[in-house]
């Protein structure tokens, strides 16, 4: 058989590449493999024919189309055996929305390419076009719905095939499991809205160019009643194109691997796999996908045409035009025989999980405050009547979506496509902002704190209600606008977890005209709080002047407490300053045990400091006293990392090998500190710098934690150079325990993993398991990229890349990020995925006047009372009318099949399964309401969602 395959070989070298040299060769090559998998049945024809065509070829120097007819004749007892395989060839047309191109470029590539395959479907009655991505379709519904209403008369005919079930091709490792369920959610409604199509026919995910496919992706598709996956990018069964890819849960998609490429052609030599890839499978049908990409285009006249008459080709596979749903289907038949994968597709392109850091935080703040504004706007809805604004919602989601692109959310982009994103998340911003604080003030309206209004105060010279107006926003936060006056001052402090919180809050006092050591603070029972001035005194801003504030808060599950700030005269401010420090300080001043002494302590942690580079030499677990870093290494630092950019390295996509390594802790200039013990919040605040960069870090440790937070903020201007290296920033943390396994967060659940040289994705942390002893472990947690490595023990986070390709600049200028070292026990995944949650969801607080009201001072609107459960939204139905219902949506952390259980704390009428669409489901696991309790069943690593009705 190998002397057919060179010979054929050889006869090809010799032969041109007229149409029926072309024809024969392949259907020669086509033949052998067919003979192949048929244990060399053909192999006499085959030798026969290629023996004649090699005469031909010796006498005339060519093959004429008579020795190509007689060749096929000679063969013609293989036809039935060839036509018996099929190639369905589906064509589609791969369009990055924004990548080497701003948005207008792109909507100019959808517009033409729609028109382009419109015209092709006119002249052609067999073409079927396919094409995903429902932002598609919006840039045309947009800015040019005449041409909607032509695709939606192709949609109807059947020849212009749906295959979206996200917005747009997102990347499927960087967005929470939240997003990536709207993407099915508000894809599906548009569709359905725009075409009329049933949403059950939407069955789907078209995803051809994604970097990588996180582990839970079965999990969130099957509950958004999508079934099928198709991808390219990844890995698979080891080469097994056509599986079954199962979740942790045991819900399971069938998947299928493009085993060629997904911006393809027509051509001869795309049938010569069939049989093998047939055999392998057990379907006698092959799935060809075709089209021009990445900047649109899609299949050609060429291509239509090369497949209607290579269908007429004797000796080769019967070949048309099909669609991607219908190959799905024929696979859906045959699934028992499928394999079975049970682990994420991943790693490609670890580059993407930090290029264009400010991407990255954008992402995570659109997440964070669109979950946060949604919270509160349902229990607004439900507590106080107010307006749930669902379609406000529905479009900075679909904003938010848009820039979760395979381009856009990695950073593979040019400066464009960067600040289109950025313009896009100051529309989400200032959306779930509004949002969210108009909820917050409207619940607080309602919150009775008349006992605090003073009628014999005199207010008229008062300038502080509206002072701060936007302060804070800068930070997304919902700003510190004063409503308050006079002396006393009511702040309602707000919880967005779904358990209580006791944390140190910062808030801003405006316009006070009291004495500042006579402040104090109290909670709705009149008992005194801790408060801990964060400056000396006020500063002004803008013709007002501020005092900000540390207050130890106590705030219930998903509700608020209310704080009375007022002046006593009894009160003098204990001097918890004493050891706040500003740098350079003149040593004779001090006594010599504290000269050099840089510890942050409370009772449950203690971090020390070195005195040189102030890395953390030590992190004590003060419950065991064990030591949890490895002080014979220098950790807790700030490394630049120069990547060798000569080969692979150095652009968006690939983390070049690491060439050099400098720690820049070496040269710090510490500006000020406050290592005291009994003070709410200890920090150290130092300057780094490094050719032309500098950078301001703050780091803080606050009563009763066990999280020691990073605040980083300044100039970058390091810059990437082509065949040389490519600056980065990271930070470095030792281990001082074995660690072989690290566990991370991706999409609605946790993964570990073996110790990898190279960067991973996780959502929003790290943690570094340990080979034996306790259940203590260093957890390290992201707010701005994600990508973490955890190898030799020790953990690291990449910060900052300053590639050069395809954005020649794409971190130069002023940044502001933050991170967090966290001691955490790690047998349960849900007390992480709670740590994780509060870090990335701070407690906000809105100031108000003393008003009448209905609420009481201190509520809970939702908490959860039992249950290894995480929740992820709340939020009105998308069919809501009566504004009597929530949509909840949990999974389960930690593999077990208990029960939750959910207090509404408000009489519950009614509660039932739904899918991610919000369609009621019929399930055998129990759900039943109990007075003002939700009570259901989980399913081990399931995601449930819940819609509850009330009285």
């Amino acid at each position: 058989m190998k002397t057919l395959y060179i010979r054929t070989e050889q006869l090809k070298n010799q032969a041109s590449s007229n149409y029926w040299e072309t024809r024969i060769l392949a259907e020669l090559e086509y033949a052998l493999r067919l003979s192949v998998v048929n244990e060399h049945k053909y192999d006499k024809e085959i030798a026969d024919a290629l023996e004649f065509l090699e005469k031909e070829m010796k006498h005339s120097g060519d093959i004429s189309k008579e020795a190509v007819l007689e060749a096929e004749r000679m063969m013609s007892p293989i036809c039935e055996e060839a036509k018996s395989y099929q190639v369905i060839c589906a064509s589609h047309s791969h369009i990055d929305l924004n990548f080497l191109w701003g948005y207008d470029e792109t909507v100019s590539v959808v517009l033409n390419t729609f028109r382009t395959m419109l015209n092709l479907l006119k002249e052609y009655p067999e073409f079927i076009y396919s094409q995903d991505q429902a932002a598609a379709y919006r840039i045309v519904e947009e800015y040019d719905p005449e041409m909607l209403e032509e695709i939606k008369q192709r949609v109807k005919e059947g020849r212009w095939e749906l295959t979206a079930s996200s917005w747009v091709e997102p990347d499927k490792n960087m967005p929470s499991g939240e997003s990536l369920t709207r993407h099915i959610l508000y894809t599906k409604k548009y569709l359905q809205s725009i075409f009329g199509v049933d949403a059950e026919d939407l069955k789907i995910d078209f995803e051809p160019d994604t970097f990588g496919h996180n582990a839970n992706i079965p999990e969130i598709l099957s509950n958004g009643g999508v079934k099928y996956y198709y991808y390219c990018r990844g890995h698979n069964d080891g080469g097994n194109p056509v599986f079954k890819w199962m979740s942790p849960s045991g819900k399971y998609i069938i998947a299928y691997k493009e085993p060629h490429w997904y911006d393809s052609r027509i051509e001869p030599s795309m049938v010569l796999s069939v049989p093998e890839f047939c055999k392998k499978i057990g379907l006698k049908t092959m799935l060809k996908v075709y089209g021009v990409g990445d900047h649109g285009g899609g299949p050609t006249r060429r291509d239509v045409e090369r497949i209607r008459d290579m269908a007429e080709w004797p000796v080769f596979p019967s070949i048309r035009t099909g669609k991607y749903s219908e190959y799905f289907a024929m696979l859906h038949e045959i699934e028992d025989k499928l394999s079975v994968i049970k682990e994420e597709l991943n790693f490609i392109f670890t580059g993407c999980y930090t290029s264009q850091s400010k991407i990255k935080i954008a992402n995570r703040v659109s997440e964070r405050l669109l979950n946060e504004a949604e919270l509160f706007s349902s229990a607004a809805a439900l507590n106080v009547s107010s307006v749930y604004n669902a379609g406000d919602f529905e479009k900075a989601w679909r904003n938010t979506l848009f820039n979760q692109f395979h381009d856009i959310l990695p950073g593979s982009c040019v400066p464009e496509v960067r600040d289109f994103a950025l313009g896009r998340f100051q529309e989400i911003t200032a959306m779930a902002n509004s949002k969210k604080a108009g909820a917050l003030r409207k619940i607080a309206e309602n919150i009775d704190t008349s006992r605090y209004m003073d009628e014999n105060e005199d207010i008229s010279d008062t300038i502080s209600e509206g002072a701060g107006a936007g302060v804070g926003v800068h930070l997304f936060r919902t700003g510190e606008c004063e409503r308050g006056s006079g002396k006393t001052r009511v702040f309602h402090v707000f919880n967005p977890s779904f358990h209580e919180r006791t944390e140190v809050t910062e808030i801003t006092l405006w316009d006070w005209n009291g004495n500042v050591n006579n402040i104090v603070f109290k909670d709705d029972r009149g008992e005194k709080v801790e408060h801990q001035l964060v400056d000396k005194g006020f500063s002004e801003h803008w013709g007002h002047y501020f005092l900000r504030v540390l207050i130890r808060t106590r705030v219930p599950a998903c509700g608020y407490s209310t704080y009375i700030m007022t002046e006593d005269d009894e009160r003098r401010l204990e001097d918890v300053n004493q050891h706040h420090r500003d740098y350079p300080l003149a040593l004779e001043n001090l006594p010599p045990s504290e000269q050099f002494n840089f510890i942050m302590e409370n009772n449950k942690i203690r971090v020390e400091f070195d005195t040189a580079d102030l890395s953390i030499k030590s992190i004590i677990d003060k419950q065991s006293g064990e030591e949890m870093v490895d002080a014979a290494r220098s950790g807790g630092i700030f490394r630049l990392i120069e990547e060798d950019a000569y080969q692979h390295g150095g652009n968006a996509w690939v983390i070049g090998r690491y060439k050099s390594m400098v720690s820049l802790n070496a040269n710090v200039k510490l500006e000020k500190s406050l290592l005291n013990p009994n003070a709410l919040r200890q920090f150290i605040v130092y300057a780094i710098e490094t050719g032309n960069s500098q950078l301001k870090v703050t780091v803080y440790l606050d009563k009763d934690s066990t999280r020691l937070n990073f605040v980083v903020e300044g100039m970058w201007n390091e810059m990437g150079r082509k065949g040389d290296a490519t600056p980065q920033l990271s930070f470095f943390l030792p281990l001082g325990y074995k660690c072989s396994s690290y566990r991370y967060d991706i999409p609605f659940g946790t993964i570990n993993r073996p110790a990898l040289n190279c960067d991973v994705p996780a959502n929003n942390w790290a943690l570094a398991e340990r080979d034996a002893g306790g259940s203590k472990a260093l957890m390290l947690m992201s707010g701005s990229t994600y990508g973490f490595r955890g190898d030799g023990n020790a953990l690291s986070l990449t910060l900052i890349r300053s590639t050069f390709s395809p954005d020649p600049y794409p971190e130069s200028g002023m940044h502001r990020f933050e991170f967090a070292l966290c001691l955490a026990d790690s047998s349960r995944n849900k007390e992480l995925t709670d740590i994780s949650y509060d870090y990335a969801h701070p407690l906000e607080y809105v100031s108000v006047k003393a008003h009448e009201g209905c609420l009481p001072e201190t509520k809970s609107f939702m908490q959860l009372e039992e249950g290894n459960v995480a929740i992820s939204a709340v939020k009105v139905p998308e069919a809501e009318n009566d504004g009597k219902r929530l949509i909840i949506r949990a999974y389960e952390t930690d593999g077990g099949s208990g029960k939750a259980v959910l207090n509404l704390h408000r009489p519950v009428k009614n509660a039932w399964f739904v899918d991610a669409n919000e369609n009621m489901l019929e399930s055998d696991a129990f759900i039943y309401t109990d007075a003002t309790r939700v009570v259901f069943q989980l399913r081990p690593y399931g995601v449930l969602n819940i819609c509850v009705e009330f009285h």
